[in-house]
C-alpha cells in the first residue's frame, strides 16, 4: 500500500466494522488524518501503530514504546529504572522509545541523532532525565539502542563497536537479519545484545490486549515471530 492510501484504507476498514487495525511504516503518521481521536501517547509522539475501535470511534494508540519496555523486563531481565540509556537515532521507534524509557525511570535518557533539531525534538519526550548526546555517551551507557535503519541491510554500524563492552545490554530494533552487524559487534565486544524481535512481539500483545481484553498468547505470538525470521 502507498503512503498515500493510509487514509482510504482506514476508511474502508470503518465501512467494513472492523475493530482493531495494526499500522507499519511508512503509515504511522500518514493514518492520523483518518482517525477520531489519539491515545495521549500516540499524540505525544505524533504516531500511530495500532487502530482501536472505541463506542464506534477509531482511536490511534501508540503501543511501541510499552512493548519495548516489556521486551527489555521480561526477556531480558533488565529494569531501565535508573539506568543510563543512549538511543541512537530520532524517529518513529527512537521517540516511542525515549518517552517510554522515561516513564519506565531511567536516570538519563541521550538521543544521539546526525541531525540536532530533531535530537533535541526527541530528548525532550524524556523530560528532566532528557537530553541531546554523541556518540562519546555510548561507552558510559548502561542501554544502548540502535533505533536507525542502518544494518538492516549490509555490514554498516551505527556506532563504532570499541565503545560497547561487558555490562552493557545492546538492543538493535532491527529484526531481519536475526544477528544484525552491532548484535555480532557487541556481542564480540562482551556487551550483552538483542535485536528487536522483543519489541515486535510485546507491541503486538499490547494491541491484542486492547482488542480483546484478554491476555495475549506470548508463547505462540513468539515462535510464530520467529518462525517467519527464520523462512524469511
Amino acid at each position: 500500500m502507498a503512503p498515500g492510501d493510509a487514509v482510504v484504507a482506514v476508511a474502508g476498514a470503518r465501512a467494513l466494522g472492523i475493530d482493531g487495525l495494526s499500522v507499519t511504516m511508512p503509515h504511522k503518521e500518514a493514518v492520523i488524518p483518518a482517525l477520531d481521536r489519539l491515545s495521549p501517547t500516540a499524540e505525544r509522539l505524533g504516531a500511530v501503530n495500532t487502530i482501536t475501535r472505541r463506542a464506534g470511534l477509531l482511536v490511534g494508540e501508540s503501543t511501541d514504546g510499552p512493548g519495548f519496555v516489556d521486551a527489555l523486563r521480561q526477556d531480558e531481565g533488565f529494569d531501565p529504572g535508573g539506568r543510563r540509556c543512549v538511543v541512537l537515532g530520532a524517529g518513529g521507534a527512537a521517540r516511542a522509545v525515549v518517552l517510554a524509557l522515561a516513564a519506565a525511570g531511567a536516570a538519563e535518557v541521550v538521543v544521539v541523532n546526525r541531525t540536532a533539531a530533531r535530537a533535541e525534538t526527541a530528548a525532550a519526550l524524556a523530560g528532566g532525565v532528557g537530553r541531546v548526546g554523541s556518540a562519546d555517551d555510548v561507552a558510559g551507557a548502561d542501554l544502548v539502542v540502535n533505533a536507525t535503519p542502518v544494518g538492516m541491510d549490509g555490514d554498516a554500524l551505527p556506532l563504532d563497536a570499541e565503545r560497547l563492552g561487558p555490562g552493557q545490554l545492546v538492543v538493535d530494533l532491527v529484526y531481519h537479519p536475526a544477528v544484525t552487524p552491532l548484535v555480532a559487534a557487541a556481542r564480540a565486544r562482551g556487551a550483552s545484545a538483542v535485536n528487536g524481535l522483543g519489541m515486535l512481539i510485546h507491541q503486538a500483545a499490547h494491541a491484542f490486549r486492547m482488542w480483546t481484553a484478554q491476555d495475549p498468547p506470548l508463547e505462540a505470538m513468539s515462535a510464530a515471530a520467529m518462525a517467519a525470521l527464520a523462512r524469511s
